[in-house]
Parts: C-alpha cells; sequence; structure tokens
C-alpha cells in the first residue's frame, strides 16, 4: 500500500462554516492523520498523510466541504516530512 502527504489549501467561505470540524470528520473516517487550521488571510490549511487512495479522497472531499461552506479553490501539493498527529486533529 502506498502511503502519500500532502499540505492543501482551501479559499473561499471556509471559516465559521464548520469546514475544520467537518474536514477532521472525513479524515478520520479516512484513517487520516494530520491537521486542519484556519489561516489568518481567511483560508484553511490541512496536512493530511495516509494510504494514498484515501488521501485523494480528502482531497475531493476539500473542494465540496460541508453544505455551508462555498469553496472557491483548493492548491494542494504532495509533501513528506510534515507534522502529521494521529488522531487528525484541529489546531
Amino acid at each position: 500500500m502506498r502511503t502519500s502527504q500532502i499540505r492543501a489549501i482551501v479559499r473561499g467561505r471556509v471559516q465559521g462554516v464548520y469546514f475544520r470540524a467537518s474536514t477532521r470528520e472525513e479524515a478520520r473516517r479516512l484513517g487520516l492523520s494530520g491537521f486542519a487550521r484556519n489561516l489568518p488571510d481567511g483560508s484553511v490549511e490541512v496536512v493530511a498523510g495516509g494510504p494514498e487512495e484515501a488521501v485523494r479522497s480528502l482531497v475531493d472531499y476539500l473542494h465540496r466541504g460541508p453544505t455551508q461552506a462555498q469553496v472557491e479553490s483548493v492548491e494542494w501539493e504532495e509533501a513528506r516530512g510534515l507534522e502529521t498527529p494521529h488522531p487528525f486533529g484541529i489546531r
């Protein structure tokens, strides 16, 4: 099983709309480690690691988010060596 680690920045209406908590729920459902946190510019940073297929599923989820969110863009990259605490949390 291949593993993957990503760092993503999600922009749009993504703070104050349950985005981090719903991302945590989805990541834990997928068995991923990592975290989601608000950034000062109004975006959300997501760092996740685990089985490659599960990480790709989380990236797909980030493009939708919870129903209250309005995702405008998701920029993500493969990353190595980032801290990915388990279980997936909110910072």
